[in-house]
């Protein structure tokens, strides 16, 4: 990797130059409050999931290969006998049809990277490793450090989380079925707190920040009003239209 002077104090400035050792390390600082909150939701997911009748090597596979937690969330909530599989599969794609904007925001700094990176980058992008490196990718753009996409500052994110994630979702497996209903200690309010934080850390000013609150009213007012999954795709694309008519206004 180039060696680059910094110019910010997110990035790495103990000895004035990028190197992958600086940018693991600035992504370990970065990662672990999220790694905290990711373990109660990872084992909150176990736990359930044992309890719908789950074996712990499912839980293990379900979430180190799937790696979506929404839509595994979901699926397990949806894990009745006989397995109604289409609508899990409908529901898991209504579920992770915001990656398809999250990808598009990617894009552009990815877009020079050969696709034998491309895909495993693809593969570690969840909501947190997506909004942290893309606003460090955006910040680094800033400062004039090229690449702006830095890949062994992302590829750490990506195994950081997907690791912790698949490991405590094993661990609430094996404890589940002796701890009952987890959600009593209310670790769900993890899902919004994690949010709040990513949010906080792209915002720029309230202006930009209009989509967003179309996206959010008009999931919210779906969700109230449609049964279903329908409020995520459908925030997706109110948020998406916003930003291109506000956009085309300026």
């Amino acid at each position: 990797m180039t060696r680059t002077t910094m110019t910010t104090t997110s990035l790495p400035a103990d000895d004035g130059a990028i190197t992958h050792g600086s940018e693991a390390r600035r992504a370990f600082k970065i990662a672990w409050p999220v790694l905290i909150a990711l373990i109660p939701m990872a084992l909150v997911l176990g736990a359930q999931a044992a309890q719908k009748g789950l074996s712990t090597i499912e839980v293990t596979l379900m979430t180190a290969l799937n790696y979506a937690g929404g839509s595994e969330f979901a699926a397990v909530g949806l894990w009745t006998s006989p397995l109604p599989v289409a609508l899990i599969v409908g529901m898991t794609f209504l579920v992770n049809s915001r990656h398809l904007l999250m990808g598009a925001a990617l894009a552009p700094y990815i877009h020079h990277l050969p696709k034998r990176i491309v895909y495993p980058v693809l593969f570690f992008m969840v909501d947190e490793s997506w909004a942290l490196g893309l606003a460090d990718a955006r910040r680094r753009a800033a400062a004039g450090i090229e690449p702006s996409f830095s890949l062994t500052f992302y590829a750490t994110l990506g195994a950081l989380f997907w690791f912790t994630w698949f490991v405590f979702a094993t661990v609430g497996a094996l404890i589940g079925p002796t701890v009952g209903d987890l959600g009593r200690w209310g670790f769900e309010l993890v899902f919004p707190a994690i949010f709040l934080v990513l949010v906080r850390g792209m915002w720029t000013t309230a202006r930009a920040a209009r989509p967003w609150l179309v996206s959010l009213l008009t999931a919210a007012i779906i969700h109230l009003t449609i049964p279903g999954a329908w409020y995520v795709p459908a925030g997706a694309v109110a948020g998406l239209a916003a930003a291109w008519f506000w956009a085309d206004a300026q």
